[in-house]
């Protein structure tokens, strides 16, 4: 019997992959570790027929989405996990969230998580927030962690795909249809894994077109999301408030290239919420209501020295 499948995807991440293999491998479950190689160049494939505790998988380097989708058809863990080959497991956080998983017969056991700088040097936890709306939460309400941090049960979620459609913010619209079907949850008190930033490049830094796409990808799980909710009734104000500032700061870098899309969401959201109150200094708020959007934002980027700083609080 397989406890935990441990998914990691990976493209030519060879100088770390090792690191996040092993801290797989050092628990006492009975852990199944899933490597799906996109088409690696580094020599992570051959690397991979050396390992074997590791079930790999080669394909082409069709992103991440689809390399999850592919492990999923072969996992056969009771529960699942999701890992960059960027980052690590924390020591003992596997093998204790699935204790507590089976204890508590919870769907997803939650946790919170390390960010570990390379360049300064520095380790900085991020704990779990509790929160009594799961999905306000996963919306934006509070702190919502990290899916990696995240635990489970693969009969909960072997139906939610990583949804290529929306590439680069697919662990969130995943998170947000896991809690539109109230899981049963246990929290870990401990960080469960290590999420590392470094130069080396990852998808969630991006700039220029990737940026733009980026951005919209954003708004339109929320919107998604949003319609999922209303469909079923469960769209309460609450709900729509976590998600606003998401969207507003989406907006915001939005109007930077598509100033008429931009303003369309600013609509909307005034439609999701007509109170809704932007984090931003009151000058430029009643701008943006007496003059529109389009018009407020193109003195925002005219005079950026006087404008700009009136887009945060004190």
């Amino acid at each position: 019997m397989t406890d935990v499948s441990i998914i990691i995807p990976t493209y030519n991440r060879l100088w770390s992959l090792p690191n996040a293999v092993q801290s797989c491998l050092s628990t006492t479950a009975n852990v199944e570790v899933i490597v799906v190689d996109n088409g690696s160049t580094d020599g992570t494939w051959e690397w991979l027929q050396q390992q074997p505790a590791v079930r790999s998988i080669r394909m082409a380097n069709w992103g991440k989405d689809w390399a999850i989708v592919e492990a999923l058809k072969v996992a056969q863990g009771d529960y699942v996990r999701f890992l960059d080959s960027d980052d690590w497991l924390s020591a003992d956080a596997n093998a204790e969230q699935l204790r507590l998983a089976r204890d508590s017969n919870a769907d997803v056991v939650v946790a919170g998580y390390q960010d570990c700088d390379d360049d300064a040097g520095r380790l900085h936890v991020n704990p779990w927030a509790e929160c009594d709306d799961f999905i306000a939460q996963q919306l934006g309400e509070g702190w919502s962690s990290h899916y990696s941090a995240f635990l489970f049960r693969r009969d909960f979620i072997h139906d939610i795909p990583h949804r290529q459609d929306f590439a680069f913010i697919d662990d969130r619209m995943f998170m947000i249809e896991v809690a539109l079907r109230k899981p049963h949850l246990a929290i870990y008190p401990k960080p469960a894994f290590v999420h590392r930033r470094h130069s080396r490049g990852r998808l969630q830094i991006s700039d220029g077109i990737v940026k733009t796409v980026r951005t919209w990808q954003r708004i339109m799980v929320y919107r998604k999301a949003l319609a999922m909710l209303a469909a079923t009734g469960e769209l309460s104000l609450r709900r729509r408030q976590a998600g606003l500032g998401f969207l507003w700061s989406a907006t915001r870098d939005l109007a930077k290239t598509h100033p008429a899309d931009a303003a369309e969401v600013y609509d909307w959201i005034y439609e999701l919420d007509p109170g809704f109150s932007p984090p931003i200094r009151r000058s430029l708020a009643l701008a943006y209501r007496m003059l529109g959007f389009r018009t407020a934002e193109r003195l925002v980027n005219l005079r950026p020295s006087t404008w700009r700083s009136a887009t945060r609080r004190p």
